[in-house]
């Protein structure tokens, strides 16, 4: 949470608050490494409170640190070419004169600013430029295989992630580092086509598996593979901070592989015809917000949580404590108790 928020912070701190909406799950894991390698270069600071911790304060890391504006340049050009991506295929909304025009400037505004902070980082930001302009060409081409067309993101992931290895003045991690950014990169590639499957068939939208005709077997077998060799890269970095590396990069990992796999095969199940209920985003967004706003406590009545105890809802592998990680409770307990010995927290 501290590398979430401090993602967040940073990207409002240097960039602009609109800048907040390109905070993403994937890009923090730049700002962990490059704290696992050389802690010094992560400062943290005490954050005011916010709606989306329950209105607490927290320790975060700040935008100072190196590893935070690097995944900051790192989320605003994928930001930025995603926005690209639908005004090219004119999505939804996007294809209104009024929207397209205000998504283009502020896509050509989060390009600069990831340029400039990139250039300040000593990182070649032509890399992922060249990465999102490949992707559409890659797609329209027609006849390649699946790990084709997931090159381009294998080799942005890839170039970021190495190069937390030079900022931490670390080389000799670069190789390993390159190695499982690579890996990620596919896999959140596959794991994303996995995800919007069965929308993109009832809409007729590309899909990279429906456009080479792999099996769901094969993508599952080449997730695995992703996941197992992220761990081995993982196993070869010289990190003086390991736990959380590991939590999220393998165990973590490993638990959206079988998870997106099982939701998607449940989804597959579902009777022909039975279309699921849209929901208003008038009814969502308000119930979204009083749960982020009470840490969970408040679950609506479509969320598959409700009705669970927080023991039940966490899915932490720890017995020993009685915290709870969808509150993220469980390592501060843990830390208390000093009985862990799995990976979800930095018991030591």
């Amino acid at each position: 949470m501290a590398h979430l928020c401090g993602l967040c912070l940073t990207l409002r701190d240097r960039h602009g608050h609109l800048a907040r909406l390109v905070t993403n799950y994937d890009g923090l894991l730049v700002s962990v490494l490059v704290e696992a390698q050389a802690p010094e270069l992560s400062p943290h600071r005490r954050a005011a409170p916010c709606a989306l911790r329950g209105f607490s304060r927290a320790d975060v890391v700040d935008a100072r640190a190196e590893g935070a504006r690097l995944a900051a340049a790192a989320s605003l050009a994928l930001a930025a070419g995603k926005i690209g991506d639908h005004l090219s295929d004119r999505d939804g909304v996007y294809a209104r004169p009024l929207v397209g025009a205000a998504a283009r400037r502020v896509a050509e505004r989060w390009s600069r600013a990831s340029e400039h902070e990139a250039a300040a980082l000593g990182f070649d930001g032509e890399v992922l430029r060249d990465a999102l302009a490949r992707q559409p060409l890659l797609e329209a081409r027609g006849g390649l295989t699946l790990l084709e067309l997931t090159e381009p993101t294998e080799t942005a992931v890839s170039a970021v992630f190495a190069h937390t290895g030079e900022l931490t003045g670390k080389p000799h991690n670069v190789p390993a580092l390159a190695e499982a950014g690579r890996l990620f990169g596919r896999l959140a590639h596959l794991l994303d086509a996995v995800e919007d499957l069965e929308a993109d068939r009832r809409n007729g939208a590309y899909n990279p598996i429906l456009a080479t005709g792999t099996s769901l077997d094969e993508v599952r077998r080449l997730c695995d593979d992703a996941a197992h060799g992220i761990e081995l890269a993982v196993a070869d970095l010289d990190l003086e901070r390991r736990t959380l590396v590991r939590a999220l990069l393998v165990n973590e990992v490993r638990r959206a592989v079988a998870r997106t796999f099982d939701e998607h095969r449940h989804g597959a199940e579902q009777p022909p015809g039975e279309v699921p209920k849209v929901r208003s985003f008038f009814v969502v967004c308000p119930a979204e917000l009083c749960k982020m706003c009470t840490c969970g406590w408040y679950q609506p009545k479509w969320s598959p949580n409700r009705g669970k105890s927080c023991r039940e809802r966490c899915e932490c592998p720890c017995d020993c404590c009685d915290g709870c990680a969808y509150c993220n409770n469980c390592c501060d307990c843990c830390r208390c108790c000093r009985k862990c010995d799995c990976d979800c927290c930095d018991c030591g």
